[in-house]
């Protein structure tokens, strides 16, 4: 198990001076900010919203799952804090947002290439094998999806929110559980029987190379149902030998 810090309340005050608004990187489960440490290394910092069992346990899974992974392409967790009545994780900054920010929101300073495509598809598609088959012991994400995606200073993809992830024994082939992740990328056959297997964080990350061959939300804003979701969209293209 790889070795993480312990960080004080105090720094992390500091470093965010006290969780400034203008620090905000994001929001989700929790909110996220940048922060400078003393040191001057720049950092995530997430900040549960609510203190209740789930949200500790998820917390707790989070730092054991990241304690065991040693992946170019999975985001480092540098270590947590246990001072404060929220939990705290803290993390390597990427400083380019997420893959889901890059694809959809305009910008013409920095277009996502091809070939800046087809990388982060290989480097996704890198992490994930290594999570499901190379890794000390077979990991589940469960929630895989372009706004899970970070973007280091070179563009490079990082798995990130291990949260509801799961740790699996070589001969187990599926976990039974309640229904999480996100819509639109939920594989099918696990929102139908509750069974989530490797083959479900495969389908979610087609959901994400049909994201980034089109161009496309996973729900699109339609009347017609058929429409509303990008991998149907893009399988019936695909049938036609186009994806446009």
């Amino acid at each position: 198990m790889l070795k993480r810090q312990l960080f004080s309340s105090k720094e992390l005050e500091k470093a965010t001076d006290n969780y400034n608004a203008n620090r905000i990187l994001g929001r989700g489960q929790g909110t996220v900010y940048k922060g400078m440490l003393a040191d001057e290394r720049i950092v995530a910092i997430k900040r549960s919203k609510i203190v209740d069992a789930s949200k500790l346990e998820e917390f707790i899974n989070e730092v054991l799952i990241l304690s065991q992974i040693n992946h170019r392409n999975v985001v480092k967790l540098l270590g947590c804090c246990l001072e404060t009545e929220v939990p705290l994780l803290i993390y390597e900054f990427s400083p380019n947002g997420t893959l889901f920010e890059y694809i959809h929101d305009d910008t013409e300073e920095f277009p996502i290439t091809w070939e800046m495509r087809l990388r982060i598809a290989v480097e996704i598609s890198g992490a994930l094998s290594y999570l499901h088959s190379a890794a000390s012991i077979p990991i589940y994400h469960r929630d895989i999806r372009s706004a899970n995606i970070l973007l280091d200073d070179k563009f490079r993809a990082n798995i990130s929110d291990f949260g509801i992830s799961r740790s699996m024994t070589i001969d187990q082939t599926h976990l039974t559980t309640q229904v999480q992740g996100t819509f639109g990328y939920l594989d099918p056959e696990y929102f139908r029987s509750s069974q989530f297997t490797q083959k479900s964080d495969v389908y979610s990350f087609g959901v994400v190379l049909a994201e980034l061959l089109t161009g496309e939300k996973p729900i699109r804003s339609t009347n017609f149902e058929e429409d509303k979701k990008v991998s149907c969209i893009f399988s019936m293209c695909n049938k036609r030998g186009s994806i446009v």
